[in-house]
C-alpha cells in the first residue's frame, strides 16, 4: 500500500523536526522545508534590529532527514522561505512529484529575524507585515495548493502550530520577557484559519487542527532568547510530535476538528510521552484573552421569550 505523506514546515530543527520523527514513526513518509539545508549555515536570526546574529543554529533539513529514514519512513527535502510564497508552491509542486500526494500538513514555520523581540515604536511596519506574511499568508499559499488532492481523496489534515501569543497579551514589553507585537498579531490571525477550514470543508474531508506547544525547550530558544528574558526551561519537543501523531492516526480526532489542542496538557493526560512528568507552571508573562468566554456568558443570560406574554414584539 502506498504510505501516507505529511509535508512539514520549518523543520530543520526544533519542533518541526519533531513532528518528522514522529511522524515517520507512525508510518509516513515525510517531505520536509526549512531554509537550512546542511549543518552549520550561517543566517541572520537575531530577532531584534538593535543586533545582528549570524552564528549557526543547530540543526538542518539533511540531519532531519537522516532522523525521519532512522525511523521508518523515506525523507524529502526542499528548500523554501515563508518569505518567498513561490517557493512554497514549487516545494509542494516537487513533493506531489516526487510521493504522488500529500496527506497531511504541519505549519511550524514562522518568521525569525528582527522585530519579533522589538517593541512597537522601535519596529517598521514592513517587519510586522513580514510577520504576517509569514506566519499567516505563508500557510494559506501551501493550504490552497494542497487542498485541492486532499478533496480528491475525499480527506487530509492540517495541523497549525499555533501560540498562546495568539489569544493573549503580554504583561511585560518585549525584552522584558514579553514578545514583539508583530508576533502575536500573526499569531491571533494564524488561530483562525483552523475554524473557517474546518466549517467549509469538514464535511468533505478535511480537518484542521491548532495545536499550542506553549513553552518548549528547543534549540534556538537555548541560543538566543535567554537575553530576553526567555529561559529554555520548556517541555521536551517530543510532545508536540506525540500529539501530533495522534491527531493523525486516532479515529477521536475527528471529533476535534477545527479545535485548539493545548498541547503539554493533552500530551499528559493520555501519557503519550511515558515517562514525562507532565506540564509546569511557567512564569509565562500572558494575560489570557477571555472576550470569547464573556460574551458567552452574557448571551446565555439572555432568557428566550416562553410565552406570548412575554414575547418582543
Amino acid at each position: 500500500m502506498t504510505r501516507p505523506v505529511a509535508f512539514i514546515t520549518g523543520a530543520s530543527r526544533g519542533i518541526g523536526k519533531a513532528c518528522a520523527a514522529e511522524l515517520a514513526a507512525v508510518g509516513y513518509d515525510v517531505a520536509i522545508t526549512a531554509r537550512t539545508v546542511t549543518e552549520g549555515e550561517p543566517r541572520e536570526h537575531s530577532s531584534t534590529l538593535k543586533a545582528s546574529d549570524m552564528s549557526p543554529l543547530p540543526g538542518s533539513l539533511e540531519s532531519t532527514s537522516a532522523l525521519i529514514e532512522a525511523n521508518g519512513g523515506r525523507a524529502f527535502a526542499v528548500q523554501a522561505d515563508l518569505l518567498d510564497h513561490p517557493s512554497l508552491e514549487r516545494a509542494v509542486a516537487a513533493t506531489l512529484d516526487h510521493f504522488g500526494r500529500i496527506d497531511v500538513v504541519v505549519h511550524n514555520g514562522r518568521y525569525i529575524g528582527p522585530g519579533h523581540m522589538d517593541r512597537f515604536m522601535d519596529t517598521p511596519v514592513d517587519l510586522i507585515d513580514k510577520q504576517i506574511q509569514a506566519n499567516v499568508i505563508a500557510p494559506l499559499v501551501i493550504n490552497k495548493a494542497v487542498l485541492p488532492g486532499m478533496l480528491e481523496r475525499g480527506g487530509g489534515t492540517i495541523i497549525n502550530i499555533s501560540s498562546a501569543a495568539g489569544y493573549g497579551n503580554p504583561t511585560k514589553p518585549a525584552g522584558e520577557g514579553g514578545w514583539g507585537m508583530g508576533y502575536g498579531v500573526s499569531k491571533a490571525g494564524f488561530h483562525r484559519v483552523a475554524g473557517f477550514l474546518a466549517v467549509e470543508l469538514g464535511d468533505q474531508g478535511i480537518r484542521c487542527f491548532n495545536v499550542q506547544p506553549s513553552l518548549i525547550a528547543t534549540e534556538r530558544i537555548g541560543q538566543d532568547m535567554a537575553k530576553f528574558g526567555i529561559a529554555n526551561t520548556g517541555a521536551p519537543m517530543e510532545v508536540i510530535g506525540k500529539v501530533v501523531a495522534w491527531l493523525v492516526t486516532d479515529p477521536e480526532a475527528d471529533s476535534m476538528n477545527g479545535q485548539n489542542i493545548e498541547a503539554q496538557h493533552f500530551c499528559h493526560q493520555r501519557n503519550l510521552l511515558p515517562g514525562w512528568e507532565g506540564p509546569r507552571l511557567h512564569k509565562n508573562n500572558i494575560s489570557y484573552d477571555l472576550a470569547g468566554q464573556i460574551l458567552k456568558d452574557l448571551e446565555d443570560g439572555l432568557q428566550p421569550a416562553t410565552s406570548d406574554e412575554t414575547a418582543i414584539p
